[in-house]
C-alpha cells in the first residue's frame, strides 16, 4: 500500500500544533495521475480508482464517490464498481459535477456550453445553456455549483471570470479575476471565495464584490501560490487549497494544504512520489457543514 507524508508546520502553530500531526481523512482527484485517491489520517492511501483528468470529487452519503472526468461523471462504490455514469458529446469536456439534493447529478460541458441536470436513471431533466467568447473547447469552464437559489456560479476560466446565471442561462453577476478563475464558492455569510489559477491569488468577495480577504503569491513561507485550484472553507473558518503545480511548477510547492484566517498554514500535503498534480479535494472527517 501507498503511503504519503504529512508534513506538519508545527514552527508556524506554535501551541495550536502542540506538537501532534494535523491530518485529515480526505478524497483527492490528482489530474497528472488520472487517479483518485482516499488518504486516511494515518497517511495511508485506502483507495484509489483510475479517472482520465479527474476533477471535481464528492463522497455521497451513501458512501459512495462522485467524480467527474474529462468526458463524464461516474459514481464509484468503495468496492470500485461504476453505478452510475454520464457520458458527454463526442468532443467536449466535463471538468465539474455535483451531487444535487434530489438525487440528480449536475455536470458543465465544454463543447456544447451548456449545464446538463441528469437523475439517476440517466435522464437529462434539466438542460441550461450557456454563452461564452471562448471558442476554444478545453479553456470554456472549469468548476460550477448550483446555488441554493437555483442559480449557478460557474468558473469561465478562459474569460476571467466567475459568473452566475440564473436558471435559463442568463448572467444576474460576474466578477472580474486577476487570473484564469478556476471556482467560486458561495459562503453561508454571502461571501464569495474564488481561486485564481494562474493569477497565483486566493480571494473573498463580500456581496458588493470588494475584497475583504486574500493571500497573495509569496504570503506563505515555502507555500508560493502557483495555480490555486480546488477549494474547501471549513466550519471553523480555515480554508483547504489545492496548490496545483502544472503549467512549469511540479513539485515546487506542497500539493494541498490548510490555512487559517490570520494565513497561518496548519498542515500541508508535499509528496511528489505518490502524487502529481491534485486539482480538487474533499475533507471526510470534518465535523460541521464544510462549504466548497
Amino acid at each position: 500500500m501507498r503511503r504519503i507524508h504529512l508534513l506538519v508546520t508545527c514552527g508556524l502553530l506554535g501551541a495550536t500544533c502542540a506538537g501532534q500531526p494535523v491530518a485529515h481523512r480526505l478524497i483527492c482527484a490528482d489530474n497528472g495521475l488520472n487517479e483518485v485517491f482516499v488518504v486516511g489520517t494515518d497517511g495511508a492511501i485506502e483507495w484509489e480508482f483510475d479517472v482520465p483528468v479527474g476533477q471535481d470529487v464528492w463522497r455521497l452519503p451513501s458512501g459512495n464517490y462522485l467524480v467527474s472526468h474529462l468526458r463524464g461523471a461516474w459514481e464509484i462504490t468503495p468496492e470500485k464498481q461504476i453505478v452510475w455514469r454520464y457520458d458527454s458529446p463526442e468532443g467536449t469536456e466535463v471538468h465539474t459535477c455535483q451531487p444535487l439534493p434530489d438525487g440528480s447529478v449536475m455536470v458543465i460541458e465544454c463543447g456544447t456550453s451548456r449545464i446538463v441536470e441528469v437523475n439517476r436513471e440517466g435522464k437529462t431533466v434539466k438542460e441550461v445553456p450557456l454563452k461564452t467568447s471562448t471558442a476554444n473547447v478545453h479553456g470554456q469552464f472549469r468548476n460550477g455549483r448550483k446555488l441554493p437559489n437555483g442559480n449557478y456560479l460557474i468558473a469561465f476560466v478562459g474569460e476571467n471570470r466567475l459568473v452566475e446565471v440564473d436558471g435559463e442561462g442568463s448572467e444576474v453577476w460576474s466578477y472580474a479575476t486577476p487570473g484564469n478563475c478556476f471556482a467560486g464558492v458561495r459562503l453561508p455569510d454571502g461571501n464569495t471565495l474564488i481561486p485564481c489559477g494562474d493569477g497565483h491569488k486566493l480571494i473573498e468577495i463580500n456581496p458588493q464584490s470588494e475584497i475583504v480577504w486574500q493571500i497573495d503569491e509569496n504570503e506563505l513561507p515555502g507555500n508560493p501560490l502557483r495555480f490555486v485550484a480546488g477549494v474547501q472553507r471549513l466550519p471553523n473558518g480555515n480554508t483547504v487549497v489545492c496548490n496545483w503545480g502544472g503549467h512549469g511548477h511540479i513539485g515546487e510547492q506542497p500539493l494541498i494544504f490548510e490555512v487559517t484566517r490570520d494565513k497561518q498554514v496548519v498542515w500541508e500535503l508535499k509528496d511528489y512520489d505518490r502524487f502529481r498534480t491534485i486539482s480538487h479535494v474533499m475533507l471526510l472527517d470534518v465535523e460541521g457543514e464544510a462549504v466548497r
